[in-house]
């Protein structure tokens, strides 16, 4: 007699979500929840890109793209590979149509699956090609700088009254000069930034100058730019976030937002320059000659400019050395400064110096001859306050 056998189903191996699609990438952040596989068109991947993905609590990223391209050590890969996210890239643009936003998708052993529908293939990266792939990349870090150098040259030689003697920067309405100044970029990084800097923030109370895609950001975390620059290409923040601001520079000779800031009532500055809006804002706010410039958002060395901006290089790196020492990125602020001295902090100090003078004074015979007299003083006052 054959006794029925028990069929089991095996569960699904590897790495299932939803599908979440998007061009630009930064467009795709906003969207992205947990457990969804992010499919980006990406080479390169940056770092503060990375974390954004990480902060939503992405299961997969595929790319179309190569993580690393071998130009420079990236960083995103290397953030996505210890936050333990499966990287899956190199999918081409064949393979990245097959990807359709809101599609639920499994991956497994390089694979994409819809059900048993396999959708494309790709190259898993893992820790170990990340850390090939950094090493390769350092190698060709000499080349980078090579090209920097000589963008540069050609930059410089074509904004030198902007970079090295202010020429054609707009003054400002809102007071700048010996104050300290908060320049906020549009970066994923930057709301974490922002929180970490709250003392610094609540009590030094910086003027804030940022750039379009960053102001609503700023408003966000209870910062109201006074000065918001824009490019002709950047999404224009909300009215309020405008009115709000005493003065709005765009930068270019294009005439893209002119009517739609006419409609709310603003007419702005300009500045007739190919650099970027971040860099621009960070000239603007130390041609006014403030106090100190912290940046959010705008990294802190040549890695950093590298692996965020790879177009606008030369204009970031040729910025901040106009600024020069008047710069501090905002990841130095927390260790840097530890808030002023308040009230209370003065009377708990005083209050310890009391408690260890009375201390003191107990262990000396003048102190057991005040407890002798001092008791029985406390006594009657206590019997006075109970008979009443």
């Amino acid at each position: 007699m054959r006794l029925p056998t028990r069929n089991e189903t095996v569960a699904p191996t590897g790495v299932s979500g939803t599908l979440r699609t998007g061009r630009p990438t930064r467009l795709l952040l906003p969207r992205l929840r947990s457990g969804d596989i992010a499919v980006i068109d990406h080479v390169d991947l940056d770092r503060a890109t990375a974390q954004a993905m990480v902060d939503a609590g992405v299961a997969a990223v595929v790319n179309a793209q190569p993580m690393s391209s071998g130009r420079f050590p990236n960083l995103g890969p290397q953030v996505l590979v210890e936050a333990g996210v499966l990287i899956l890239d190199s999918v081409g643009e064949a393979g990245y149509a097959t990807l359709t936003d809101g599609r639920p998708a499994r991956i497994d052993a390089g694979q994409v699956y819809d059900g048993e529908q396999r959708l494309t293939a790709g190259r898993v990266v893992d820790a170990a090609a990340v850390t090939d792939a950094m090493t390769q990349a350092r190698s060709g870090m000499l080349a980078q700088l090579e090209t920097l150098t000589h963008t540069s040259t050609e930059l410089l030689r074509r904004e030198q009254g902007v970079l090295l003697h202010g020429v054609g920067l707009p003054p400002l309405n809102a007071r700048i000069t010996d104050r300290p100044v908060l320049v906020v970029a549009a970066s994923p990084e930057v709301p974490n930034q922002l929180r970490a800097m709250r003392p610094y923030l609540r009590e030094q109370r910086p003027v804030v100058v940022a750039t379009a895609m960053a102001a609503t950001t700023a408003q966000r975390h209870g910062l109201s730019p006074a000065v918001i620059v824009l490019a002709a290409g950047d999404e224009l923040p909300p009215a309020k976030v405008l009115r709000a601001a005493r003065d709005v520079v765009v930068c270019g000779t294009g005439t893209t937002h002119d009517e739609a800031l006419s409609r709310i009532g603003l007419a702005p500055a300009r500045v007739d320059t190919t650099l970027a809006p971040a860099d621009v804002a960070v000239l603007i706010a130390h041609a006014a000659s403030p106090q100190v410039i912290v940046t959010a958002g705008l990294g802190a060395n040549l890695a950093d400019v590298l692996d965020r901006d790879r177009e606008g290089v030369a204009g970031a790196y040729l910025a901040r050395l106009a600024v020069g020492r008047q710069l501090i990125d905002a990841a130095a602020v927390p260790a840097l400064y530890a808030g002023k001295v308040r009230v209370r902090h003065i009377l708990l100090a005083l209050l310890v110096c009391l408690v260890v003078v009375a201390a003191a004074i107990a262990t000396t015979d003048v102190g057991h001859d005040w407890a002798h007299h001092l008791v029985p003083d406390l006594h009657r006052v206590f019997d006075k306050v109970g008979g009443k």
